[in-house]
Order: C-alpha cells, then sequence, then structure tokens
C-alpha cells in the first residue's frame, strides 16, 4: 500500500496549524507571535530550497556533496544555538565545536560499523536528525551556562577565592546544566513507542515497510540521538566553561538579556 502524499492545496490547508499556534501564543500574550509566524515561513522556504538542493544531491554530488552538506548544517545550528545565549563569551565557537564533535562522533561510529551506509540518501537524513538534536542540547547547555554565570557569580567567586581552580569553582554548574539539557534526550528514549512514534518510524511506516523492520531503525536512531546528546552536551559544557574563564581564571562578566 502506497501511503498518500498530501498535495500542494493539503500544505496550503495545514496553514491553519500556523494560525492556530499564533493565536494561542496572542491570546495568552506570550510575545512569540510573530516568532511563530516567522519560524513557519522560514520553514517552507527552506524546506522548498532544500527539497531542490537534495534533488541535486543525490543524482550528482555523490558523499563529497553530503559531507559538505553536513556541514552547512552544522554551521546553520551552531549560528541558531549561539543565538540563544547571547551575552555568553564564545558562544558561537562553543557551539560549533559541541555540535560538529557531536555528530562527527556519532555518525562516525555508525559508519564505521556498517550500521549506515555512506549512500547521500542515507548520510544526510540521518546527519540532519543528529545534528538537530545536537543543536537543541548545545542552546540548553549555553543558556544554562549563560545563567549560572550570571546568577551564581558570588558563590563562583568564593570558591576560587579559596584556592579551587576555574574547572573546579564552575563544576557544580556545569554538572546541573549538562544533566538539564539531557533530560529531554532521555525522557524522549524512556517513552518512545509508547508515547509517541517518532519521526523515523512513522516515515518508514508510512512508506509501507514493516513495523517491526521500521522498529528496528528506530532504535538505532533513538540510541544514535542519546549518544549524540550526550557527547554534545560534555563537549559544549567543558568549551563554553573555559570560555568564561580568563587567563587569570576569572569569571568574565555575563549578562542575561
Amino acid at each position: 500500500m502506497t501511503a498518500q502524499v498530501p498535495t500542494w492545496f493539503g500544505v496550503a490547508a495545514s496553514v491553519a496549524l500556523v494560525a492556530l499556534t499564533a493565536v494561542v501564543a496572542w491570546r495568552g500574550r506570550l510575545g512569540v507571535t510573530r516568532e511563530v509566524v516567522v519560524a513557519a515561513v522560514r520553514a517552507f522556504v527552506q524546506l522548498v530550497a532544500v527539497g531542490a538542493i537534495l534533488s541535486f544531491l543525490f543524482d550528482n554530488a555523490g558523499r563529497l556533496g553530503a559531507l559538505g552538506w553536513l556541514s552547512v548544517m552544522v554551521s546553520v545550528a551552531s549560528v541558531e544555538a549561539a543565538r540563544r545565549a547571547r551575552g555568553l563569551p564564545g558562544a558561537l565557537r562553543t557551539a560549533a565545536t559541541g555540535i560538529g564533535v557531536g555528530a562527527a562522533t556519532t555518525l562516525g561510529i555508525l559508519v564505521v560499523l556498517q550500521v549506515i551506509a555512506t549512500d547521500p540518501r542515507v548520510l544526510v537524513p540521518v546527519g540532519g536528525m543528529v545534528v538537530s538534536g545536537c543543536m537543541q542540547v548545545a542552546a540548553l547547555v549555553l543558556r544554562g551556562l549563560r545563567t549560572a554565570a550570571a546568577t551564581q557569580r558570588s558563590a563562583v567567586e568564593a570558591r576560587l577565592s579559596l584556592g579551587l581552580t576555574a574547572a573546579q569553582a564552575f563544576a557544580p554548574h556545569v554538572h546541573d546544566t549538562v544533566r538539564t539539557a539531557l533530560i529531554p534526550a532521555i525522557d524522549t528514549t524512556k517513552v518512545v513507542g509508547i508515547i509517541s512514534l517518532p519521526g523515523a518510524m512513522t516515515g518508514l511506516i508510512l512508506a509501507g515497510v514493516d513495523p517491526l523492520t521500521a522498529i528496528r531503525y528506530q532504535i538505532v536512531v533513538m540510541y544514535m540521538l542519546l549518544a549524540a546528546a550526550a557527547v554534545t552536551g560534555l563537549v559544549t559544557a567543558r568549551v563554553g566553561e573555559r570560555a568564561l574563564f580568563d587567563e587569570a581564571q576569572r569569571l568574565r562578566p555575563v549578562a542575561v538579556g
């Protein structure tokens, strides 16, 4: 059985869902109505453009093109994650390092173990899922570091005055930040298949693949995202922590805006 794919009219009709979201945000005075509309418009334009690019990529560019597109994904994700932590020293570099290491490590292991193929039609979509998960974790870690540095300055400086190193003085906040950032990935892994049928599995089922086959793929995806979140969270926290202190191990000024 072939799954029914929405027509462009169906896509246009789904704009009603965006309108509903905007109304909820407006009525609730959440202050994100404009951001919701902008996000929806960006998603439409970006997906149409990406669809055209991927069609060309899959037919002509090969593995080198796939790696290039993954690099673009990491770059855009880094900018977006850093944008959520304005005022944090070295936010963009920290985000890029965390997301890049997390994505490269996870995808590298799966490729080496021959769990996934290096064909662009596999590598690009799977890489996109990994980079997206890494971006979310990096953003949470960066925001957590910024908040801790701005609100817990006195506690950090008190530990520094007792002779602790910068890493030791800031360690409790790093641990809390990374732990908090990993909660969504851990909780999602716990309830997968019970509360939700995630994207990879749903897509395969809609395409007519046997559910047990789709489940195998989804298990790999969930473990992949969990590992990517852990690596990204740890690397982002460590790099961000170093950027918060100067050469004399003094905490740099950070503003939460």
